[in-house]
């Protein structure tokens, strides 16, 4: 067999159909979110605005979280030396623990190397603990989740659609009566910038006896007086059984993690292959994660200043006849709906404008529904966003981008 070719194969269908990804060489300016320097192929370098950093905030340009770090280092040194159950549980991960379980209301937390971790991680290991488990996803859930749910019990899975809570009693209804249920869902859908309704959702699960399990990774740092997320918003984060986040958005560090009762967190501990087998968070990044936290539960006026923002930003798209699709969050995606034109805008932006965002396609979306994703921070200033908007204005028309009904088709 021809190996290479089934690979060269592979690519060639990728790049027939619009969707082959190319990264940019980007370097952030500290202090600077958020520009950066772009460097392309031919070694030369441009200025860059940065529009589609999951950097929500720019923590991971705080000063605050840069000498928490540095001071880290200093300390204990580059590595962790290893998974925990060897050599790898530090102070800082004991430290970060605490903050993160005080952060949702919850006894107990636990690492992982990232929120892809830390999903399909805990999701498959549930099905170890609780023998028979049916795990109901909403159809919208990452990849991570559904990576997890797979992994630990294909067939003991239900898909409700998005949203749909009476899909969803519909499914938990039909399901045995003495079977461990669980509903997995998320806050914010980082695609759509729409929120699921938490109280429902709890609701349901306190009728069929079922646990919760809820990912807040695009909402932690971001809602709620403190930041714990979108549970914490609506008032049910108490309700809630696991408690699913990230430092590699929002808190600008990296990692995943899971707050809960001790003894759920205690088993998922003892049974995660995810989390047993990996080599732990480096102490820098665990003390960068705890000062980000830290800061951003007592910095409610950020919160306030990033809705403001994104509000903005969606006013000014939809004032120039832009296809904003619906969000009732700080998710500002702009449909296209065809994977080559949607490239073609992103590179425009990059190559002509200094503009950077980077085009959604499938599988990250559904084919057809293509688009540039958003996400607007206390740092784009109005000036930012006006040359956005003039940029992709003149581009709608240039692409030749038809808007129907206020969509591109």
């Amino acid at each position: 067999m021809d190996y290479k070719a089934a690979f060269r194969d592979a690519l060639d269908k990728v790049r027939a159909e619009g969707r082959y990804r190319v990264f940019a060489d980007l370097k952030r300016h500290r202090g600077e979110f958020p520009r950066a320097t772009w460097t392309q192929a031919d070694g030369s370098q441009s200025e860059v605005v940065v529009w589609c950093s999951n950097d929500y905030l720019g923590q991971g340009q705080n000063p605050v979280v840069l000498d928490a770090m540095h001071q880290a280092i200093e300390e204990a040194g580059a590595g962790s030396g290893g998974t925990r159950n060897i050599s790898g549980t530090t102070r800082y991960h004991v430290e970060l623990e605490r903050e993160l379980a005080d952060l949702h209301g919850k006894d107990a937390a636990l690492l992982f190397t990232s929120g892809y971790v830390s999903n399909e991680a805990s999701l498959s290991t549930l099905y170890k603990i609780l023998p028979g488990l049916i795990i109901f996803s909403d159809e919208l859930n990452h990849n991570s989740m559904i990576s997890g749910i797979r992994a630990g019990g294909r067939e003991q899975r239900r898909v409700f659609r998005h949203n749909d809570l009476e899909h969803l009693e519909s499914l938990l209804a039909a399901a045995p009566a003495d079977a461990p249920k669980l509903i997995a869902f998320e806050s914010v859908y980082s695609m759509d910038g729409d929120i699921a309704d938490m109280k429902g959702t709890v609701a349901l699960a306190k009728k069929y006896g079922a646990m919760t399990y809820l990912d807040e990774v695009h909402a932690v740092g971001m809602y709620g007086p403190r930041g714990a997320g979108v549970a914490e918003r609506d008032g049910v984060m108490d309700q809630i059984d696991i408690i699913e986040g990230t430092l590699g958005k929002a808190f600008g560090v990296m990692g995943g993690y899971i707050a809960a009762d001790p003894v759920i967190v205690d088993a998922i501990r003892s049974y995660a292959d995810g989390f047993i087998f990996t080599t732990s968070l480096p102490p820098a990044l665990a003390a960068g994660a705890v000062a980000s936290i830290r800061w951003l539960k007592e910095h409610n006026e950020v919160r306030v200043a990033h809705q403001a923002r994104a509000a903005a930003l969606k006013a000014r798209l939809a004032q120039a006849g832009l296809p904003v699709m619906p969000s009732v969050s700080h998710i500002v995606p702009v449909l296209v709906g065809d994977p080559v034109h949607c490239k073609m805008i992103s590179d425009i932006l990059l190559t002509d404008y200094g503009i950077y965002v980077q085009p959604i396609n499938y599988p990250t979306v559904p084919r057809g529904t293509e688009r540039l994703r958003f996400t607007p921070s206390p740092a784009h200033d109005d000036r930012m966003m006006d040359d956005l908007a003039d940029a992709l204005e003149r581009l709608w028309a240039h692409c030749n981008i038809k808007r129907v009904g206020g969509y591109a088709a």
